[in-house]
């Protein structure tokens, strides 16, 4: 496809460590969720620390899912109270490929980057890397490496976002290992609060976006409402995009 063929879709994604749904009030509340989210009015959202279904019927994934009329995939890394336990990806565009990385180091708790294939039309696909790092320096250094590796293979054709929880808020070694092969958004270029963790008072930076590709940014907010700073440990972060296909 040539330069002047090319189309530009805007496209409104989010990242969200939901926390399990736990609030700053310790109570678990799929809606109170659903309700934030819902607010952000984002095309595509990707959720950490989600629980899914289990011997006690369905999961976290469903009733968010369902009470927004969004398709979604999880993948689960592990098992919580026998409950799946995992990532998910929220979206408006039909989700036509699911797969993961495994992302497992040594002993630490399993982790995994989750991935997901949108359809925006005319074959025009958009990749969705949505990541929840360890919390050990050394841990995050070996998973960025591989995380680098899997999404930087050339086969896979079309723009890229990689976003999620990182668990690193200082320029360590994850850092500088994805920001030397990707784009991030510069926060401190779009926001004056730029925390996004613990929800209630935000101290830590832990909510990274990286991106590859014909990808512009064109916005970023906090979302710091009163619902959003008591739903989850947390703070959602959502950019507005303009990606080229």
């Amino acid at each position: 496809m040539s330069d002047k063929a090319r189309r530009h879709v805007d496209v409104r994604i989010a990242t969200y460590n939901i926390h399990r749904c736990r609030g700053m009030d310790r109570r678990t509340m799929p809606k109170r969720i659903a309700d934030v989210i819902r607010d952000l009015n984002a095309d595509v959202v990707a959720l950490q620390e989600v629980i899914g279904a289990g011997p006690s019927g369905i999961g976290q994934a469903e009733e968010i899912g369902a009470a927004l009329g969004m398709g979604w995939v999880m993948h689960s890394v592990r098992q919580l109270r026998q409950h799946q336990f995992g990532n998910v990806v929220l979206s408006r565009y039909p989700i036509v490929h699911h797969g993961h990385y495994d992302l497992s180091w040594r002993t630490c708790e399993e982790r995994a980057c989750q991935r997901a294939d949108l359809d925006f039309g005319d074959g025009a696909l958009l990749h969705i890397y949505n990541v929840h790092l360890g919390t050990a320096v050394l841990e995050r250094r070996y998973q960025a490496g591989r995380l680098a590796a899997f999404v930087h293979d050339h086969r896979i054709k079309g723009p890229k976002v990689i976003l999620g929880d990182f668990n690193e808020w200082m320029k360590g070694l994850a850092t500088k290992t994805l920001s030397a092969l990707f784009k991030s958004i510069d926060i401190a270029e779009h926001l004056k609060r730029r925390r996004t963790y613990p929800g209630i008072f935000p101290v830590l930076h832990l909510d990274h976006i990286y991106y590859e590709g014909d990808v512009t940014v064109r916005s970023m907010e906090l979302v710091r409402t009163r619902k959003a700073l008591m739903a989850s440990d947390h703070l959602p972060l959502v950019a507005n995009f303009r990606i080229g296909f």
